[in-house]
């Protein structure tokens, strides 16, 4: 049993002075088969800690249903880092940001139309208890208090950033403590926002990536006594679509970090492993401009997105060694790779060809929300019926994120919420025409007041000035690939989304990159496990497959292209390109 104390001259676990040497390892991120391997390597670079937060939106899809399995099972990651000596700092939110769908919190909440976030709104507040009772009870088990690795919790997430409402962190601290909690709970927050985060009976922290005096100056400012220590060392940083692969110089942050250790903080490393947001899992920022993050969430850490050492490792690692002990054992060399080239997508399911197997669509007055259809992620496909022929204007209210426009199933334009758009013009031929919209949610907003992010098309519909009111909706979740009927592919490109499929043949299973030259825009799946989004828009070029799901023998690729290629092959490379890079 190590219990972590609390005192006026710093942390100190079963009564000897303690340093927390941590780095962030979200299991989530990670393919479970993997834990061990990234757990490892964090100790060999001198941590003595891990710091996970915990998806409530993943673990709960939905308000009945609550999953611990495959990437979802907290408890095994919890015996993994026990079993490598390391502690454990559990962050569960109920918030998390973590440039994460929604900021972790369940898009089901948003079916309440009256729903205030991170409030002590009653519905908000019934959910989270409802969170609470069912994650901890598998968590408590590891709690240090009990035998486990979990030296601490942290109550909510850079609340000062977003709210000053006491209440809710009270009643939020009074939800942890009264299920089980009795290990120490603190709060992180930016140096500006320490007054409004902070709770009083609990530690603060601080987050910050460069300026480390100023930053725990502005700690010791509201807390005068106790720890120092940087919850957030944002050491690299993550990527949009549309911008450039952000790095950070590993010498630049390895003085920051010397800075830290040279004033006696405590430290946890955001990010030491950043992992990949598979399928649709990634966060997007609104700041009046709406940005989506990408699939990989390499974050320039010091392991990379396949798990091997960067620089940035050797020099955190070197830093460390002046201040703490560091293993004796080399520096983790890098894993296998596997490479085929011009792997050729033979066989394709038109999006559109058999509509009614991949669900059933809800007809109303107007175009359903995904909330109100009761989906998270994924595309829903809006179908009205327009009967008046010759020039026409579409015009939505909002688009959530980003919609395709069809007329008799031929593409008529595109419609992005990045680039506040609004409206189209087009031509309805003689007789009339169907009108398909196929909206996809690019990633609810993470962080800040615009976390009410509803998706699909929003507020009024109209063509020439009139309200379209004969709608059906269709979810698309995509979680599922069975109902799609390959054939092989025709000559000529089917226009709209397609499907494509290929197979390939594999000696071993090994970590590889998915290149997708010549493709625009769209997902990708390898056996069956959904790899993330793709986009020529850039910077990321290439989507990371981990080594356990390639298998010995034969291996499937499927992808669904949203607009078109120039060409039918792809290729598993050993290195990754996230594009290019912006210091």
């Amino acid at each position: 049993m190590a219990i972590l104390d609390i005192t006026d001259d710093g942390f100190h676990l079963d009564g000897q002075p303690f340093r927390i040497l941590s780095g962030g390892l979200h299991y989530f991120r990670v393919h479970p088969e993997q834990w061990a391997d990234r757990l490892h390597k964090a100790r060999l670079m001198g941590l003595n800690t891990v710091d996970t937060y915990v998806p409530w939106n993943l673990h709960a899809p939905r308000p009945d249903v609550f999953s611990l399995d495959g990437i979802l099972d907290l408890p095994r990651f919890l015996e993994l880092a026990a079993a490598e000596g390391l502690h454990v700092l559990l962050r569960p939110g109920p918030y998390i940001c973590a440039e994460w769908e929604g900021g972790g919190l369940p898009s089901w909440l948003l079916a309440d139309p009256t729903m205030e976030l991170r409030t002590t709104h009653p519905g908000f507040v019934a959910a989270t208890d409802d969170y609470l009772d069912r994650l901890l009870p598998a968590v408590l088990p590891y709690l240090s208090t009990r035998g486990g690795p979990v030296i601490a919790v942290q109550l909510e997430n850079e609340y000062g950033a977003f709210g000053e409402d006491a209440g809710y962190l009270t009643r939020l601290a009074q939800a942890l403590v009264k299920r089980g909690v009795d290990v120490p709970l603190f709060t992180s927050d930016q140096p500006g926002d320490l007054a409004g985060g902070g709770l009083d009976g609990v530690l603060r922290t601080v987050n910050f990536g460069s300026g480390a005096e100023r930053g725990l100056a502005a700690l010791r400012a509201q807390q005068p006594t106790g720890p120092l220590m940087c919850t957030e060392f944002w050491n690299g940083w993550f990527d949009r679509w549309g911008g450039k692969h952000t790095v950070r110089p590993a010498a630049d942050a390895a003085r920051t970090l010397d800075e830290m250790l040279s004033a006696g903080a405590s430290v946890n490393f955001y990010m030491f492993h950043g992992g990949t947001n598979f399928g649709f899992t990634n966060g997007a920022n609104d700041k009046g401009d709406y940005r989506a993050t990408i699939t990989s969430y390499d974050y320039d850490a010091p392991l990379d997105e396949a798990g091997d050492a960067t620089p940035k490792y050797r020099a955190f690692r070197e830093v460390i060694a002046r201040h703490a002990s560091v293993p004796e054992q080399p520096v983790p060399a890098p894993s296998a790779k596997f490479a085929r080239s011009g792997i050729e997508l033979t066989e394709q399911a038109p999006l559109f060809a058999d509509l009614p197997a991949l669900g059933t669509p809800v007809s109303g007055d107007r175009p359903l929300t995904m909330e109100e259809l009761g989906q998270s992620f994924g595309f829903v496909l809006y179908t009205t019926r327009l009967r008046t022929p010759g020039p026409t204007r579409l015009t939505v209210g909002a688009v959530r994120d980003r919609a395709q426009v069809f007329l008799d199933g031929q593409p008529v334009g595109v419609l992005e919420r990045e680039n506040h758009e609004h409206t189209l013009v087009f031509t309805v031929p003689d007789g009339g025409a169907e009108l398909r919209v196929l909206v996809e949610n690019q990633g609810r907003v993470n962080y800040g007041a615009a976390l009410h992010d509803r998706k699909g098309l929003i507020g009024p519909v109209t063509v020439n000035g009139k309200p379209a009111d004969e709608w059906s909706s269709l979810p698309l979740p995509l979680d599922d690939l069975a109902p799609f009927a390959f054939g092989p592919a025709p000559d000529v490109p089917v226009p709209g989304p397609v499907l494509h499929r290929g197979t390939f043949q594999a000696d071993r299973s090994a970590d590889s990159h998915l290149h997708l030259d010549g493709w625009t825009k769209g997902i990708a799946w390898v056996n069956g496990f959904n790899l993330g989004r793709y986009w020529s828009r850039g910077p990321q070029r290439s989507l990371y497959v981990p080594a356990p799901v390639l298998r010995p023998g034969a291996n499937e690729i499927v992808l669904l292209e949203l607009h078109g290629s120039t060409g039918r092959t792809v290729d598993l490379r050993e290195v990754a390109d996230l594009g290019p890079t912006e210091e």
